[in-house]
């Protein structure tokens, strides 16, 4: 079975794409697993542009089919800010809870109707023969006053979705990946990943 490289280490990702991407034909794998130890820096202007710069770079060290993506918030009060510096937001070694706290105090005096804001994921598929192809999924909510929820990670705390009348945090995993920005990519990214396994057979 052909390997498919999960260019992260962010715990919270990684669990979230093994269930997203369930019954293909590949064998998941870290770069822990294969032994790459970097950090790619990605300070690009865009997501898409930061994802495409990860997954070619890890395919190109691992020789396999990578899957890297670049994701952020992007708050209407804060002027589409953070963006893609979403987790260097309350400082580089600034834990989640930091960025929430960090994000809220931002807010402070801003009024419920104008806390609009957006998750953004673009995944990127690099093959070792050096072929990309990128995915990308929105998720629509409001920051919430105060975080609420243990599930999740990140600001899914205080991203509240008036559909479900709860916080992403507050909702179980599978119930998350129907409706996240990252889901929604993902989906995309199965059926290019899909075909990449059928041609790998051929």
């Amino acid at each position: 079975m052909p390997r498919l490289l999960l260019a992260t280490t962010n715990q919270g990702k990684l669990r979230e794409y093994c269930h997203l991407l369930k019954g293909l034909p590949f064998e998941i794998v870290t770069p822990a697993d294969e032994g790459i130890d970097i950090t790619v820096d990605e300070k690009k202007k865009t997501f898409k542009e930061n994802a495409r710069l990860k997954a070619t770079t890890y395919s190109r060290l691992s020789g396999l089919v990578t899957l890297a993506d670049d994701s952020g918030l992007e708050v209407d009060a804060l002027g589409g800010g953070p963006g893609i510096i979403s987790a260097r937001f309350a400082g580089e070694q600034a834990s989640d809870r930091d960025r929430v706290e960090h994000l809220l105090a931002r807010l402070k005096e801003v009024p419920w109707e104008k806390r609009t804001a957006r998750f953004r994921c673009v995944i990127a598929i690099a093959t070792p023969e050096g072929r990309t192809e990128l995915c990308d999924g929105e998720c629509q909510g409001l920051i919430a006053f105060q975080p609420k929820g243990e599930n999740g990670f990140g600001y899914d705390p205080v991203f509240y979705l008036p559909e479900f009348g709860k916080t992403i945090a507050e909702l179980t995993l599978e119930a998350k990946n129907q409706v996240s920005h990252r889901g929604k990519a993902a989906r995309k990214a199965y059926r290019i990943l899909e075909r990449l396994a059928e041609k790998a057979k051929a």
